[in-house]
């Protein structure tokens, strides 16, 4: 039986995530109206989810994609306690918010933001909208959920995830998507996702897809173009 992967056998250094690479596609950024920041899953690259940028078919916008450290953005299971998944995770939610802070900096408004991303890049962006919430262009995850293990506070032993965020996305448009047998992704974490982004002020759309498997289908991507046109035309 295959073991998982240690932080160290993969990460190193306290911040591995910050000096990868950050790819582009689209409109430059000094002329764009929106943009997205996509985040690949587990063993992929910033240029595999770009591709689909190209699907988006939307002008005026720039996607932005990181690049993780070892192609892996954390070691272990999402639904496993946060310290074992430590440095990657919080590397990489800095990396999404230093990406974040770029656009702002290029004066593309949080209004015209999107974040989100696929597997791996889905619990990121989830988990990021939801430490960090405000209004954006709109949050979306592809397979993926809130990053932790469950709430349960009479727990022996306790566990580490309250799902207890503060703040309000005040009516950002957050799209979850994912198939009801997914072999990663159990669909109790996407429902529990979706309750909990909606208690923080989403305007929360989710769909669990029969026998998908984990994979984007059309029916995602066209409900994520909307969302990203909405953005350019807010």
């Amino acid at each position: 039986m295959s073991r998982p992967l240690s932080s160290a056998s993969i990460h190193r250094g306290e911040d591995p995530h910050r000096d990868q690479p950050v790819r582009h596609a689209g409109t430059e950024l000094d002329t764009a109206r929106a943009a997205v920041i996509l985040i690949h899953g587990r063993g992929a690259t910033a240029e595999s989810i770009l591709r689909l940028a190209g699907e988006m078919e939307v002008p005026d916008v720039a996607f932005l994609a990181p690049q993780a450290a070892g192609r892996t953005w954390y070691p272990q299971s999402f639904l496993v306690p946060i310290d074992a998944n430590e440095p990657g995770l919080s590397s990489g939610l800095r990396k999404i918010g230093s990406i974040r802070n770029t656009l702002i900096d290029q004066g593309i408004t949080h209004e015209r933001i999107i974040v989100g991303g696929f597997s791996q890049g889905a619990c990121l962006a989830t988990e990021f909208s939801a430490r960090h919430p405000r209004r954006y262009g709109g949050v979306f995850g592809w397979s993926g959920g809130l990053i932790g293990t469950d709430d349960k506070p009479d727990a022996d032993p306790p566990r580490d995830k309250t799902f207890d965020y503060t703040g309000s996305l005040e009516e950002t448009p957050v799209f979850l998507g994912c198939s009801d047998r997914d072999p990663h992704i159990p669909a109790e974490r996407v429902h529990q996702t979706a309750e909990v982004l909606k208690e923080l002020g989403g305007n929360v759309t989710k769909r669990i897809y029969e026998g998908m498997g984990h994979v984007v289908n059309e029916d995602e991507k066209a409900f994520v173009r909307d969302m990203i046109t909405d953005a350019v035309e807010e």
